[in-house]
């Protein structure tokens, strides 16, 4: 199973669906799941550099491959 992991408080107001234990979703961020919108606040900006990590690439959703 692949693993998701967030920084900051996570918010579903339809729950989550599975199987799922404290270790399975670790936040340090803002991520909101509202029905079918999910927000993820204060994404970088800039590729990290790490590999599958979300970045925002000036208003695209995109993920990281890692080191150039």
């Amino acid at each position: 199973m692949a693993q998701t992991r967030f920084s900051g408080p996570v918010v579903s107001d339809n729950g989550f669906e599975g199987e799922m234990t404290a270790t399975d979703l670790t936040t340090t961020g803002t991520v909101t799941v509202d029905g079918t919108t999910v927000v993820i606040a204060d994404l970088p900006e800039t590729d990290p550099e790490v590999v599958g990590q979300l970045w925002n690439n000036s208003g695209v959703l995109s993920v990281s491959a890692g080191p150039a």
